[in-house]
């Protein structure tokens, strides 16, 4: 992600601590990791989708400057926690498609007008993060290890800053739990493992 710049942590603390024109100073020093990450995310939702990721990173930054008292300890773990929100944005979207195609209301999100996700490709997102969900019952930080290395396209070493954790467990987390979660959605929805299984021999 680049060296850290310290008007970035000196905006976060501002930011944590109420201080609404840090967040109008923050944005462009974060945009173009939030971006790079928002199109990470992008690319997990279908081959030759609509892409608009500014869309996303909007709602997921939104989302992270409302909160308050937040422990942001630098711009690694901000975009961090970012990945984290897009992945439940995107989620809450996938689950607004499959309620629209079974006769329920359509979801009433920004993103509606960025781009489309198939349907099919909902069921494999929702698969795949209930497996997520399981995986962080069992074991929280492998859970952690997954988001931020296939949903965030953070490194080795990016994730081991953010976590607290060496890149050597990292490796090993990873690998773990990519076999975990593979034989688990592979088990609940056959063959079809999507971009889980392309994935899966990556480091």
């Amino acid at each position: 992600m680049g060296p850290q710049s310290p008007d970035v942590t000196t905006l976060l603390r501002q930011l944590a601590s109420g201080d609404r024109e840090a967040a109008a100073q923050l944005i462009p020093l974060v945009y173009d990791e939030l971006h790079r990450i928002a199109e990470h995310h992008l690319r997990l939702e279908r081959p030759n989708h609509t892409l608009q990721p500014t869309a996303l990173v909007h709602e997921a930054y939104l989302k992270l400057v409302a909160q308050r008292d937040a422990d942001w300890q630098n711009k690694t773990h901000f975009c961090a926690v970012a990945s984290q929100a897009m992945r439940r944005i995107l989620v809450d979207y996938a689950r607004g498609r499959l309620r629209a195609k079974r006769g329920g209301n359509p979801p009433k999100l920004p993103l509606e007008e960025a781009f489309v996700i198939a349907t099919d490709r909902c069921d494999e997102l929702l698969a795949l993060d209930e497996a997520l969900e399981r995986l962080a019952q069992l074991d929280a930080r492998q859970s952690r290890v997954v988001e931020l290395r296939f949903f965030g396209g953070l490194t080795v070493e990016e994730t081991a800053t953010v976590l607290g954790i060496s890149p050597k467990t990292v490796k090993r987390e990873w690998s773990t739990a990519k076999a975990w979660l593979y034989g688990e959605v592979k088990a609940r929805r056959g063959d079809d493992t999507g971009n889980l299984g392309e994935n899966k021999g990556a480091v």
